[in-house]
């Protein structure tokens, strides 16, 4: 099935390496099989390759005969996939192959993720490592792990082992813009442990569902204020409180750090007949929900069944939850006034884990600049504070500060004028990239970052633009050629 959807797509080479990717199980923490592969693909073909501390995969290729005196480049993506399917699908990520569908130009996932994010660069470097026809400088691939769950990869790298001092970045998702700096981030995580309370007698347990959310990436999309699940459910059972002495067994929502939570769901335990009026107020809520949510996220929606607890948590803890949450900030805290468009300051409430005996939630800040993450970090945890729960920030990584005399942007603006013949756009992302993690470590690098057009990153339905891979490639190779 895989095989026949990538059947004539070009260029070809590139589509069979992401046909490998989409065949090996990758999310974070869990690429070591692929990694395996790849390093045996490699040295199979007489390359130079290795596994460095980290488990990062390092790949280096001679320059092309006569150019071996040319600037060495690092090409550089990141293993790894976040792994985001719908509540009815019984993909296993462990195990099951990605089967994108081929739909007017876009390969698409409408179930799963697709892997895009950064597949797709990943087997550009590989279809490059490959070609013995190209020309070229000396070439290092620097395919990282862990990414998408905290840069563990990235920040492994010891400083040294890279020899390039130019490096090109394959983890953007937008073609026709080259991208020179992105925002820097850490997360707050939140856990509090509490004591179980039996069901009192005669209760009866329902599940709240809400759903139906686009989600998404929680760097590339927060600005565009989709709904959090996390954050509407929390104020459907705030509005409820209101009208119904419901106590709280189970409260859980998304499944990614970095992406916007999409479904979430609540257990409760009712009075006896208070099931009807709870159906009509929930019918009413969600009805104001999608009025609020009208053209951003019209497919919410709000369901009721018959659930099952065996225990509920205090009501100390469930007030203490409940108004926390609601409380917490999620979203865009500040838009930058440097970069006009660009968040500078956000956060993303993007899982919480709930039960009778305690439970976690976690934070994913981002900022443009130290100073902004930090405080808003900083707020999230003085909220925390006043409930007495344990808070930590953790896995800070820094930004990467635009350099717009890049010479290296120079070259590759030229050469898409040259080849495209139309100019090209130069931006700055909120999503994290490991560029500033690396180039930290290696004073000087010169660092430019593109990619194809990817959508839905993040989120069930993500898709990338056939067009846009074979345009990638021809941009990659040129500009390799024009380095030489």
């Amino acid at each position: 099935m895989i095989d026949s959807v990538f059947s004539g797509l070009q260029p070809a080479s590139v589509w069979a390496h992401f046909a490998t990717l989409c065949a090996e199980p990758r999310a974070s923490k869990h690429e070591a099989g692929l990694r395996d592969r790849l390093l045996q693909w490699a040295t199979g073909r007489g390359l130079n390759a290795s596994v460095d501390a980290a488990g990062n995969l390092i790949i280096r290729k001679p320059a092309t005969a006569g150019r071996e005196q040319a600037p060495g480049v690092v090409l550089q993506a990141h293993l790894d996939m976040v792994c985001q399917k719908n509540g009815d699908s019984t993909h296993d990520f462990s195990r099951d192959p990605i089967v994108p569908e081929w739909r007017d130009g876009w390969l698409v996932c409408d179930q799963t993720t697709l892997g895009a994010d950064n597949g797709i660069g990943v087997a550009l470097i590989l279809a490059v490592l490959e070609d013995e026809t190209l020309e070229h400088g000396p070439l290092e691939a620097l395919l990282t792990v862990d990414e998408e769950a905290g840069m563990g990869g990235a920040r492994g790298v010891a400083p040294g082992i890279l020899q390039g001092r130019l490096m090109l970045n394959l983890d953007t998702e937008e073609w026709g813009e080259f991208y020179l700096g992105c925002a820097g981030g850490l997360d707050v995580n939140v856990e509090r442990s509490g004591v179980a309370e039996p069901v009192p007698a005669g209760h009866e347990v329902w599940r709240i569902t809400l759903r139906g959310l686009r989600g998404g990436h929680s760097g590339v999309d927060i600005h565009e204020e989709r709904g959090n699940a996390i954050k509407l459910l929390v104020r459907v059972l705030c509005e409820l409180a209101g009208k119904f002495p419901f106590r709280l067994a189970e409260l859980t929502g998304g499944t990614a750090r970095n992406a916007l939570p999409r479904e979430a769901a609540a257990v409760i335990a009712l009075p006896p007949g208070a099931a009807e009026q709870l159906a009509v107020t929930l019918a009413d809520i969600e009805i104001c929900l999608l009025a609020e949510l009208r053209g951003i996220d019209e497919g919410l929606s709000l369901s009721v069944a018959a659930g099952e607890a065996e225990a509920l948590l205090s009501p100390a803890e469930q007030r203490i939850w409940l108004d926390s949450l609601h409380a917490a900030p999620h979203g865009v805290r500040r838009m930058s006034r440097q970069l006009p468009g660009v968040v500078e300051t956000s956060n993303n409430l993007g899982m919480v884990d709930l039960h009778p005996n305690g439970g976690t939630c976690n934070f994913m800040v981002r900022s443009l600049l130290d100073s902004g993450g930090l405080a808003l970090a900083d707020e999230i945890c003085s909220l925390w504070a006043l409930s007495a729960s344990i808070v930590e920030k953790s896995g800070h990584y820094p930004g990467w500060a635009p350099n717009p005399g890049s010479p290296l942007l120079a070259v590759c603006q030229a050469v898409y004028r040259r080849d495209f013949g139309s100019e090209s756009t130069v931006k700055v992302v909120h999503a994290g990239l490991e560029c500033g993690i690396i180039g930290a470590k290696y004073p000087g690098m010169d660092t430019v970052s593109f990619g194809p057009t990817i959508r839905g990153a993040h989120a069930p339905g993500e898709r990338v633009e056939v067009a846009s891979v074979e345009k990638c490639w021809r941009l990659l190779t040129a500009i390799l050629a024009a380095l030489s």
